[in-house]
């Protein structure tokens, strides 16, 4: 299988040999009927392992890993609970006492204030750097640096990464590189493909699609996962529910075309905000005005539905939209088949996820996100429609 859409539907999947159920079915059992034979731990666990116990393994599970892997063009997947799950899991795995980590310095607030606090509280050194910035990459580098771990685009500003160059440093020194690519899907980019050792997505965003099932992953070699899923998946015991692991695996089949509408939509959004009267800024990797539009026309396949505006007084203007959004749901997430807004407080975020050690790291912020950020969702409904529902609520 080559095609995008292809892989998206057969990937993993097959007939069910005892029905002839073209559907994949759901396996509940959280344990299966073992030989005399089987080991009671996990150390005993290998390729020719049947299935055991749900948290070491699980056939609707497995299509799952096995539909990602595919679509990512990875060597091999462990799904987990959430993307927080995938994204702690890895972080515990790779790193040891002693060890420095290069992490970007807007990513997901619970993966910023992890590292902010947890992680270097077990003696890892961690340096945030504006990711946008290879050679700000490049200068936090050590000898002992175990992970760079990137984000692109960030979650909320969207700024891009150049991931060929920081893997390219990353490596240099002998670290891992990580890229959460939550919000540009294998659809636009596949890190693994540009030189990153690990990637990471959040399922409840646009694999599943349909805000319903929460679930995270991370994408690599054989090798490295299968030390994953056995020393800190199975242990730390983050699995994700078989029936979760169904409800994504049936948004995957419809990832590539949902995503081309995502992008359309957003394209005609973005144009129209950028626009409007009221708008300060509008941040699209698929505008010709996003600072890295050159990037993301030769990173991204596919410019995703994520955008990002800034109006005067957003927080007045937050209120506003919350009460008069008709279509538009004012709420938290993203990638769902309904459109979402949400009103980011740059204070309160400062105050809390985004610490910078630097004049020019704070700098980037205030030029992409002034005072606060609105972090639209763009989703599955009519464009003209979701135009008409943010000139009601703009004013």
């Amino acid at each position: 299988m080559t095609g995008d859409q292809t892989k998206a539907i057969h990937s993993g999947e097959h007939p069910d040999p005892a029905t002839g159920a073209s559907a994949p079915n759901i396996v509940m059992s959280t344990t299966f009927v073992a030989g005399p034979e089987a080991t009671f731990s996990v150390e005993g666990l290998d390729d020719d392992t049947g299935w055991f116990y749900t948290r070491w393994g699980n056939p609707t599970i497995h299509q799952l890993e096995e539909k990602l892997a595919a679509l990512e063009e990875a060597g091999a997947a462990v799904a987990f609970a959430s993307g927080m799950g995938a994204i702690s899991a890895l972080l515990l795995h790779l790193l040891r006492a002693g060890d420095h980590a290069v992490i970007s310095d807007v990513a997901y607030a619970a993966l910023s204030e992890m590292t902010n606090e947890m992680i270097p509280g077990l003696n890892i050194g961690i340096t945030k750097v504006n990711a946008s910035d290879v050679e700000a990459v490049k200068a936090a580098l050590r000898p002992n640096t175990a992970l760079v771990y990137i984000e692109t685009p960030c979650n909320p500003l969207l700024r891009l990464t150049d991931i060929a160059s920081v893997a390219e440093a990353a490596h240099s020194v002998g670290a891992k590189l990580a890229v959460d690519s939550t919000f540009a899907t294998p659809v636009a980019t596949r890190p693994l493909l540009l030189g990153a050792d690990f990637v990471i997505h959040s399922l409840t965003k646009y694999a599943s699609g349909h805000g319903d099932a929460l679930g995270g992953v991370v994408l690599g070699n054989k090798a490295d996962l299968a030390g994953l899923r056995k020393k800190t998946a199975i242990r730390l015991g983050g699995v994700i529910s078989p029936f979760n692991a169904w409800l994504i695996m049936r948004g995957l089949a419809t990832l590539p075309i949902r995503m081309r509408v995502h992008e359309d939509n957003a394209l005609k959004v973005a144009a129209y905000l950028e626009r409007h009267p009221k708008v300060k800024r509008v941040i699209y990797p698929g505008l010709p005005s996003h600072p890295q539009y050159e990037l993301a026309r030769r990173q991204m396949k596919n410019f995703s539905g994520m955008i990002a505006f800034q109006v005067e007084d957003g927080k007045e203007a937050a209120r506003r939209l919350a009460g008069r959004l008709q279509i538009i749901h004012y709420a938290v997430s993203l990638g769902h088949h309904r459109s979402l807004i949400f009103y980011l407080d740059s204070a309160e975020l400062l105050s809390t996820s985004f610490r910078f050690s630097t004049p020019e790291q704070l700098a980037s912020w205030n030029v992409y996100a002034g005072e606060g950020i609105f972090r639209l969702s763009v989703g599955l409904e009519d464009a003209e429609d979701l135009i008409a529902d943010l000139e009601r609520a703009l004013g």
